[in-house]
């Protein structure tokens, strides 16, 4: 029996290490499902100066990567992912990384960043080169990493990595970066490439572009995401690259940490609970309402929100059905930040809420878990949602959520149906004021007046796997798929 593909992740994040969103955590727990399924997984990371320097072994020989007018020298660190034997290695580079941001600087751009994360791409070759090993596949994530496939198939198509197959994950295809033409020749690929079927977007370079064209395989991070971006209100931009790939394009959804969000065993919590025996979740909720300063109601209803505060996240909508939610008679707390006018209404409204509005403007993995125990309902009306992560945790929580039905939200929500003894949520279509307040209407009725019903989906919700070991499996397929492609 064939041993299973070698899999190298190139990616700009990986929790433990840095992180700024859910691409940090899929890079760190997706190659340890793999680990756990007999693949050599290996992952490459910037050495940005924010990653802390403990347990990491510098590489005794330096890394020239081609780039600029020769080639750029940088050191190599190399460390395990935690709690597991999956080697890391960090290309490190002063001038590139060592700015105290990932991206961008605050409240501007980095002019550079073709370069920056072209040393990423282009070095995680030289790295294979210098440990002389040829991994089946590198497995590249969104844009900062998309630059991989684009050298594999024009510079060094020839070389000892020309049979390796590439697999690119979107993530979320509205982060797309572009740069003037004129710093591509410093990236040191082809002037070939600058055209419409490659880089070239609208007279710039777009590595995510690049990246669609020339990967083996594509994957995004939902199934129903997978056929939005085909669509022009989903695919910004990029929609008919994706239509044009779309044979080779497949939506798996991300996991969850199903040992770090368990009801049964979180630390977090006030009390532990089950599926089998709800009894601890009415000990967290009061204890969400006492730590916000609401009323302690055990018959009242309590909505949950935790999101950036952003027009992605539907928070423009919520504020404008925020009265008319609380006068269904419901509690609601908000854990966010993002959208400063946003912040600064909710804070307003924190102040004069009474007993039953709080918000808290910032992030704070306890109270994520207080709140995903306590509430009864938990909120997320996202214009487009590539996977999402809450809803899962909600549904771990035995809290239903109550969401639009786009990308991951759609595919990992089941909605309410009494008469057919279904549902693990509530969803809306139309993402107006007038919708939202009526979903959240239903969903507040089902809890006063449906009660069996709203028990029974709990219990399905919290019953819902969503762990890793599933995408694992998914992943494994395409690298296969993407190896057979590519070896023929």
């Amino acid at each position: 029996m064939p041993s299973p593909p070698s899999v190298l992740f190139v990616a700009s994040e990986c929790a433990h290490f840095v992180k700024a969103g859910g691409l940090g955590d899929v890079v760190a727990a997706l190659p340890a499902a793999l680990r756990m399924r007999g693949h050599d997984v290996r992952i490459v990371l910037p050495k940005y100066d924010v990653v802390t320097p403990g347990g990491l072994v510098r590489r005794r020989e330096p890394l020239g990567v081609p780039l600029g007018a020769g080639e750029a020298w940088c050191a190599v660190h190399e460390t395990l992912l935690p709690g597991t034997d999956v080697p890391v290695y960090l290309i490190d580079h002063e001038g590139f990384f060592a700015r105290g941001y990932l991206y961008d600087p605050p409240g501007s751009v980095a002019p550079d960043n073709l370069l920056r994360f072209g040393l990423l791409c282009r070095g995680a070759l030289q790295l294979c080169k210098a440990l002389s090993w040829a991994p089946d596949v590198f497995h590249v994530h969104d844009w900062p990493s998309a630059l991989v496939p684009v050298y594999l198939n024009t510079v060094e198509r020839d070389g000892p990595l020309a049979r390796s197959a590439t697999v690119l994950t979107i993530h979320n295809l509205a982060h797309q970066a572009k740069f003037p033409a004129a710093l591509l020749p410093a990236t040191h690929l082809p002037w070939s490439e600058f055209r419409a079927d490659g880089l070239e977007d609208y007279g710039g370079v777009n590595p995510l572009k690049g990246g669609l064209y020339h990967a083996t395989k594509l994957t995004t991070v939902s199934p129903r995401y997978a056929q939005e971006i085909r669509t022009p209100e989903g695919g910004a931009g990029l929609d008919a690259v994706c239509r044009f790939r779309a044979a080779d394009l497949t939506g798996i959804l991300n996991g969850i940490d199903e040992g770090v969000w368990n009801p049964r065993s979180d630390t977090s919590i006030a009390a532990p609970f089950d599926a089998d025996d709800l009894r601890g979740k009415a000990v967290c909720k009061r204890a969400l309402q006492r730590e916000f300063g609401l009323a302690e109601r055990p018959d009242v209803p309590v909505i949950g929100v935790v999101s950036r505060l952003s027009q992605q996240k539907g928070t423009d909508v919520l504020l404008a059905a925020l009265t008319r939610i609380l006068d269904i008679d419901v509690q609601m707390v908000i854990l966010g930040s993002g959208d400063l006018p946003a912040e600064g209404y909710l804070l307003m409204r924190s102040h004069h809420g009474g007993d039953r509005f709080r918000a808290w403007i910032g992030f704070s993995e306890r109270l994520a878990h207080v709140i995903e125990a306590g509430a009864d309902l938990f909120l997320m009306p996202s214009r487009f949602e590539p996977c999402g992560l809450n809803q899962m945790y909600s549904q771990r929580y035995g809290t239903l959520p109550i969401v639009r039905a786009t990308g991951g939200l759609d595919d990992t929500v089941v909605n309410s149906d009494e008469a057919a003894g279904a549902g693990t949520g509530f969803k809306l279509w139309d993402l107006t004021p007038d919708s939202l307040v009526a979903t959240v209407r239903w969903a507040v009725e089902t809890y006063r007046f449906r009660r069996q019903h709203f028990a029974s989906m709990q219990r399905r919700a919290m019953r819902t796997r969503f762990g890793w070991e599933i995408a694992a499996q998914r992943y494994a397929d395409v690298y296969g798929w993407a190896v057979a492609a590519r070896t023929g």
